[in-house]
């Protein structure tokens, strides 16, 4: 179990991975290693998610959480993407965190905060105009629904949900609970079995 990308302490031996690949038009730096989610290159569906969501221009000097960030796809692009966003990015395995901070030093991200927590545990802020997550579907269903219910009170007015998850691995129940938590849920991708859901609170 201490192997899995969602425990603490990963205890698969490291071997380092590096890569770019091109985000929001930047190209940009990345390790990666054994016991985190995506090894080898940015998995499919956070560049699915990257790529369809864009921050709206009145929640572009707000700030931005992301829940099981991993070694830091979402929030070093968008950070890159967006400067004047603050950026705040938790995760639950330490091995995670420790790349998500080396990617953003690679990169030149600097407004973001980098910091272990389980969900929304540790989380600092309590406003913020967008929570972004790619949630640990292996982790369980549990899991995966206390992210989307529980962002509901991390987001201000106006704020944005923003999920990625495949139809086969619940994405039509995450749609309902979105549905059911904040009145609203709009898929605004769908490929290759992902599905990008966006709730607005």
């Amino acid at each position: 179990m201490s192997s899995h990308y969602y425990t603490n302490r990963p205890t698969v031996e490291s071997n380092q991975k590096s890569w770019t690949y091109t985000l929001k038009n930047n190209l940009l730096k990345f390790t990666s290693d054994n016991g985190v989610f995506s090894k080898n290159t940015v998995d499919f569906g956070s560049r699915l998610l990257i790529e369809s969501f864009d921050i709206p221009a009145e929640l572009q000097k707000t700030s931005l959480l992301d829940v099981g960030c991993g070694y830091g796809t979402f929030g070093i692009a968008y950070g890159k993407a967006y400067p004047e966003l603050s950026i705040e990015m938790v995760d639950v395995n330490e091995r995670a965190i420790e790349l998500a901070k080396l990617n953003a030093n690679l990169n030149g991200v600097s407004n973001v905060i980098i910091h272990p927590s389980y969900i929304y545990d540790e989380v600092e802020g309590r406003d913020f105009g967008i929570v972004i997550s790619n949630p640990p579907i292996r982790a369980g269903k549990k899991v995966v629904h206390q992210i989307i219910a529980e962002a509901h009170q991390y987001l201000r007015e106006g704020g944005y949900l923003v999920i990625v998850i495949q139809k086969k691995q619940g994405a039509p129940s995450a749609e309902k609970l979105m549905e059911d938590v904040y009145g609203n849920c709009e898929k605004i991708a769908k490929d290759k079995g992902y599905w990008i859901l966006v709730s607005q609170k």
